[in-house]
Formats: C-alpha cells, sequence, structure tokens
C-alpha cells in the first residue's frame, strides 16, 4: 500500500476567491492549472454553478491518481504540464489558477528525491515517468554548466565552488546518486549560511528549477492564459520564490499599460490586455499554522476587453482529451 502524506494548500481561501471574483455560483469554464493534491480544486468544485466545469492541468502521476478520487462529473483531469493551457479553446475559460512549486507530499516522499532532509534517490523530476533525473544531469554536465544553474535557478553565491565540489566528487568516487550525498557535499562546500536555512535548499532549488524546466513552463502559460481568458476572466498565481514572482509581476505588468508605438508617435496606443487587482500573502496565523505558507504570494489580474476579443461571457470550452507531454528535457546549450 502506497505511504500517504499531508499536503496544507497555501492560500486556500484567498485564491479561490481571486479566481471567481465576487459572483455567488459562478458559470463556466474555470482551471486548476496545477492540481497537486487537488485542494484549490475541491473548494473551486463548492462554489461553482451546476452548469460550470473545472478542469486541472498536472505532470505528477500521483497527483492525476489522486484526482480520481473526484467523482464530479464537472471536473476533469490532464496529464500536462500548464504549458498546455494554451491547447484549450480561444475566449473559453472564466478564470485561472495556478499555485507554483514543489507540493508537500513531493517533498516529504524520499523516493521522490526533493528533499535534503531526507535520504533518497536524487531524481527530483515532477514527472518521474519522464526525462533526466538530477542524478543522471550532474553525472555528466560540466561544471561551467553547473555553476551556471545553481548560480541561475538557486541564487547560490557559492555555485561555483559547489560546482567544482561536484565535478570533483564525480572523478574521485563517482557520481552522485542520493539526496544526502549531495546535500553533505553542499554543506562542507557552503561555509556561510542564512540563519535557520539548510545550506543545501538553494542548491536543491536551482537542480529542481532546472530539471523540470518550471521558470519556462511558466513564462509559457502566462502567456497562454492571455489566449483562453475570455474577457473579464480573472488570472490568479501563486508564486513561493523570488524568481517565479519576479516573472509573475513583470508579466501582469507588461500587460497592464498601454503600449505606444515610437515610431508612430500619434497612432493610438496599443490597448492594456490585463487589469492588475492586488497582491495577497498568507496572514500570521496561516504562516503560524503552516510555516511553508511564508513565502508564498498572491497575485490576481483580469483580463480586459481589448480590440478583437469577442465580448459576453466565455463559451462552454469542449471537454479536454487527456493526454501525456512528450519528454522535453533539453540539453542546456538547447535551452533558452
Amino acid at each position: 500500500m502506497a505511504a500517504s502524506f499531508l499536503h496544507t494548500t497555501v492560500l486556500l481561501e484567498e485564491g479561490v476567491r481571486a479566481v471567481l471574483g465576487d459572483a455567488p455560483a459562478p458559470d463556466g469554464t474555470f482551471v486548476d492549472a496545477t492540481f497537486g493534491r487537488g485542494g484549490h480544486s475541491r473548494l473551486l468544485l463548492e462554489r461553482l454553478a451546476p452548469g460550470a466545469r473545472l478542469v486541472a492541468f498536472d505532470k505528477d502521476p500521483e497527483a492525476v491518481a489522486q484526482a480520481g478520487a473526484i467523482a464530479d462529473p464537472r471536473f476533469s483531469i490532464r496529464h500536462q504540464g500548464f504549458a498546455h493551457l494554451g491547447e484549450l479553446p480561444p475566449g473559453s475559460v472564466a478564470g485561472v489558477l495556478m499555485d507554483l512549486g514543489v507540493s508537500s507530499p513531493q517533498i516529504d516522499n524520499p523516493a521522490r528525491g526533493f528533499s535534503f532532509r531526507l535520504d533518497g534517490p536524487l531524481d527530483m523530476r515532477m514527472d518521474p515517468t519522464r526525462g533526466q533525473s538530477v542524478a543522471d544531469w550532474l553525472a555528466t554536465a560540466e561544471p561551467q554548466q553547473i555553476a551556471e544553474v545553481i548560480r541561475d535557478y538557486g541564487e547560490e553565491r557559492f555555485a561555483v565552488q559547489i560546482a567544482k565540489a561536484i565535478a570533483a566528487r564525480r572523478q574521485e568516487r563517482g557520481a552522485i546518486s542520493t539526496t544526502a550525498e549531495l546535500a553533505e557535499l553542499v554543506a562542507g562546500t557552503v561555509k556561510t549560511r542564512e540563519p535557520g536555512q539548510n545550506p543545501a535548499t538553494r542548491t536543491f532549488q536551482a537542480l529542481r528549477i532546472f530539471i523540470n524546466a518550471e521558470l519556462e513552463e511558466l513564462q509559457q502559460a502566462l502567456s497562454a492564459s492571455l489566449s483562453v481568458l475570455a474577457p473579464g476572466g480573472r488570472l490568479a498565481v501563486i508564486s513561493f520564490h523570488s524568481l517565479e514572482d519576479r516573472i509573475v509581476k513583470q508579466f501582469i505588468a507588461e500587460h497592464s499599460k498601454e503600449v505606444y508605438d515610437r515610431r508612430a508617435p500619434f497612432a493610438a496606443p496599443k490597448p492594456m490586455k490585463l487589469r492588475a487587482l492586488e497582491r495577497i500573502k498568507p496572514s500570521a496565523e496561516e504562516v503560524a499554522a503552516n510555516p511553508r505558507a511564508r513565502s508564498a504570494i498572491l497575485r490576481v489580474a483580469e483580463r480586459t476587453e481589448v480590440l478583437g476579443d469577442a465580448p459576453g461571457r466565455p463559451k462552454q470550452a469542449s471537454a479536454p482529451s487527456g493526454g501525456s507531454e512528450d519528454a522535453q528535457r533539453r540539453a542546456w546549450g538547447q535551452r533558452s
């Protein structure tokens, strides 16, 4: 029997309220772009009208299996990353909710290899059935590539030293294969640490983000939301670290202003596609009850009606078919 790992959904009420707006029983099609363990999806289904629909996405086979317990005809899930959001019909969605990052069951299960606190295989793939694990990548990557990943995705100032230590260990004793081995190596390399933070925190974050192409997929999903959201549709995104939040903040800011063409100063500006609404952080009570919520930020925006948008409520989306995402692990030199 598979082990059970608890998950407490961060900003549960706030996220659902943000994406649904003020309607008492919203109709139309809504998207939970990161199902996880279904906390947001279940509350959304409680609030939605009988004729509404909820489409969920998730890469993780375990999350998809959990979704199978939801016996609501309004609900469907796709075994895909949320970069596939753009496959839904244009202007068909009344709200998109994205809860980014890794879930507690993924962190707490040693077999998934996400945590430096629990020893297990050094994997970290959101979908362990596809692509390259962290251990496989570290076994062949050049020290400069490793340093760039740890620096750029972990904002780790000792990235070069960690990369050199990994390369030296690989040459002397073979490749690193477990989370404990990597955590021990990083702890021996990072001489100073932030108070209350394990020295391996930034390295593990960086490798997880890289191996799952998380930031690239987020950018793709945000762009797709502009296509699938109907005028008045809500976009709500919960992020947990500065790299994610910076992308979300800049995306909303970019599309929340009119754009003037400097080459044609008297031409009408291109109208804004989003209206920034609010920024929400967890309450002190939530952080006390769930410390993993402390870094969360919820940003909310609304799709405007610009030239070419179809007026009125969003159309009912046709039922999406299930599907599997092609393995897209790319060599470092091919990444955008």
